[in-house]
């Protein structure tokens, strides 16, 4: 038997700030890892699996600010050898190599149809892990910089183009804009029936507003400073059977729009998170770093990676949710419970392990670090 949860009335005061850990969505998460598994496959560039790291050369040409309140910039990138650039599809992103080797994952947020270069955008996060910070006062007009990718973790498909549903909603809450402003502009070149509902705490803490409302109607711009926080039905409308609902935010809001659209059949809901999804079913465990011979304490409710940063900062990582392979070691002594989306049976075998989302299934794990 199922049981529906019903949706809460009201999102948190802390919407749009306090990141805290979701715990009460197993099902969201398990179908958004079916989601994830299904885009790894359509990613993959080879029969083996492996997706494609290429590297690309760029240099940023253009640099804007976006959102004075909440220190929105964005940045335009081509390619520094004057090429065209790889193709992409909306929902697609960047992994950026900072200087000091940071790798972060940005969301490509301009034209599809012009391939002269890629538009990112980034929120300064003063309590965050460094990158955005990086992003904000290394990369300057003229500045170097490599890429890899783009590769697609949140997939668009457009009804009539392999998607059952007649028409299309959009929720964006702040920075969540930037993999969804592309597709508005893609179901708007082709004529689809859609709508969308952009919130944040006020107009100036929202960027690319102008882009958004040069739309017109079919756009709901609603602040909590002019109308208050948002209930599920101020962000969904009136939506009904046979729409897919594309959202992107904070958790919080996304949990509100998940439990939502549960109650909603013939709905679908096709959703990025802006943190890793919690841990459901930990148990404690030990890491060896071989190179080193440090050993790591790994709670319940953490994963392999946060603990691992604690003391190597400069490690690799970029999705943080099992799909992106950036943070992929190799296993030299224990067992591996693997909960991520993309590593074949073959990798795992040779003792692969993506340490974002996948655990020990024992006590000790040794890892080539």
């Amino acid at each position: 038997m199922t049981v529906r949860r019903p949706a809460p009335a009201q999102l948190p005061a802390d919407l749009y700030g306090k990141q805290r850990r979701d715990r009460a969505i197993r099902v969201f998460d398990a179908v958004a890892k079916t989601r994830l598994r299904w885009t790894a496959l359509i990613n993959r560039r080879d029969p083996h699996g492996r997706v494609d790291d290429r590297r690309l050369a760029m240099t940023v040409v253009e640099r804007r600010v976006e959102a004075h309140d909440t220190d929105v910039i964005s940045l335009l990138l081509t390619a520094t050898d004057g090429r065209e650039l790889p193709a992409w599809r909306p929902g697609a992103h960047l992994d950026l190599e900072l200087p000091s080797g940071r790798l972060r994952q940005y969301s490509l947020c301009g034209d599809p149809a012009d391939r002269s270069g890629y538009r990112i955008a980034v929120r300064r996060i003063p309590e965050g892990g460094g990158g955005s910070l990086e992003v904000h006062e290394a990369l300057r007009t003229g500045a170097a910089v490599t890429v890899r990718g783009p590769r697609n973790a949140f997939p668009f498909v457009l009804p009539g183009y392999g998607s059952d549903a007649a028409r299309l909603h959009f929720v964006a809450g702040g920075i969540g804009i930037t993999p969804i402003l592309p597709m508005m502009r893609m179901a708007d070149r082709l004529g689809v029936e859609w709508s969308m509902v952009y919130t944040g705490r006020s107009r100036d803490t929202i960027p690319f507003l102008d882009e958004v409302e040069a739309f017109g109607g079919r756009v709901t711009v609603r602040t909590d400073d002019a109308h208050g926080l948002p209930v599920a039905a101020d962000l969904l409308g009136d939506i009904g059977p046979d729409t897919s609902v594309y959202c992107c935010g904070p958790v919080p809001m996304t949990d509100v729009i998940a439990a939502a659209v549960s109650e909603m059949p013939g709905v679908e809901l096709h959703s990025e998170r802006f943190s890793a999804p919690p841990v459901l079913d930990g148990k404690p465990f030990r890491i060896e770093l071989a190179r080193t011979g440090e050993v790591i304490e790994v709670p319940a409710d953490r994963s392999a990676l946060e603990q691992v940063l604690t003391v190597r900062p400069d490690a690799a990582y970029s999705c943080r949710q099992g799909f992106c392979r950036t943070c992929r070691v190799r296993v030299l002594e224990g067992t591996v419970e693997h909960r991520d989306t993309v590593l074949t049976e073959d990798e795992r075998a040779a003792g692969d392990m993506l340490i974002c989302v996948s655990r020990c299934g024992g006590e000790r794990l040794v890892l080539d670090l």
